[in-house]
């Protein structure tokens, strides 16, 4: 029997989606990349859009809602944002939003969402925490900072989409205009791979000491294509993990493609 499943149709600045599963029930999580796009990658999976039950947005920034109007004219199931999140791209949206608020939880099919606050500079942006059968997934991406709102929806989690946006160096002496770097690196702006290590490695210590270790997948994702590489990104997890002293065969740590499909996560 799949418990809950994850995958990633796309993680990085040119466009987000994912999709969560239970037995049965399907979530899409964001619509940044195209109605069609989404579609392909679903059908690659054995599935169809038709086959949602429900649609989640994060937040109104364009790499997390390009195919919105046309999945809201497309499908007759709900779509769920927070009402700053709704507001924001009411003009551009065909349809009315179920309105969500960060920390209530609701239940879609078998499945329990969590939203939760993140610290970004949209107009009311979550983080979603996912529960069925004892399992957990939870989705932190979009945030300039851990906050200890969001560390408490990481824990317990058996798969972790953990933003590691950029590297700080590469960051600080490449090509991007200073107003935008000043934007990246902000508390509202876009995890570094150290500042993921660093929540990561907090999490993997408190759990081992209090005795609850387990089995964990952590995804790293939404890799800036400027400022970061795969494996720059995992090799700054890895050595923190490391010179923490938590690191361990119980956790392992993947990197998700920018551009192309994950494979399907299974807790």
């Amino acid at each position: 029997m799949m418990n809950m499943a994850i995958c990633s149709l796309s993680s990085g600045s040119s466009g987000n989606s994912y999709l969560v599963l239970s037995e049965t029930t399907a979530l899409l999580i964001d619509a940044g990349v195209s109605a069609k796009q989404i579609g392909v990658r679903l059908q690659s999976l054995g599935l169809s859009t038709d086959m949602l039950n429900a649609v989640l947005i994060t937040h109104e920034h364009q790499d997390h809602v390009k195919a919105l109007p046309v999945l809201m004219k497309k499908l007759d199931v709900p779509f769920l944002a927070t009402g700053g999140t709704a507001e924001a791209v009411r003009q551009t949206c065909p349809r009315d939003f179920e309105i969500i608020v960060p920390g209530k939880s609701f239940t879609i099919g078998d499945i329990e969402v969590i939203p939760f606050r993140v610290s970004h500079d949209a107009a009311e942006p979550v983080g979603f925490r996912f529960r069925a059968s004892q399992k957990q997934i939870s989705i932190v991406t979009d945030t300039g900072c851990v906050t200890g709102e969001i560390y408490e929806n990481m824990k317990g989690s058996d798969i972790l989409v953990l933003e590691s946006n950029h590297d700080e160096n590469i960051l600080r002496i490449g090509r991007y205009p200073w107003f935008l770097k000043q934007r990246i690196i902000s508390d509202k702006g876009h995890l570094s791979n150290d500042a993921a290590a660093e929540a990561l490695a907090r999490l993997l210590s408190e759990e081992r000491s209090s005795g609850s270790e387990k089995d964990r997948l952590v995804l790293l994702a939404h890799l800036s294509r400027e400022n970061n590489f795969p494996e720059m990104a995992l090799a700054t997890v890895q050595n923190v993990l490391e010179e923490k002293g938590v690191a361990g065969k119980r956790t392992r740590v993947e990197t998700l493609s920018r551009t192309e499909i994950s494979p399907l996560y299974l807790t």
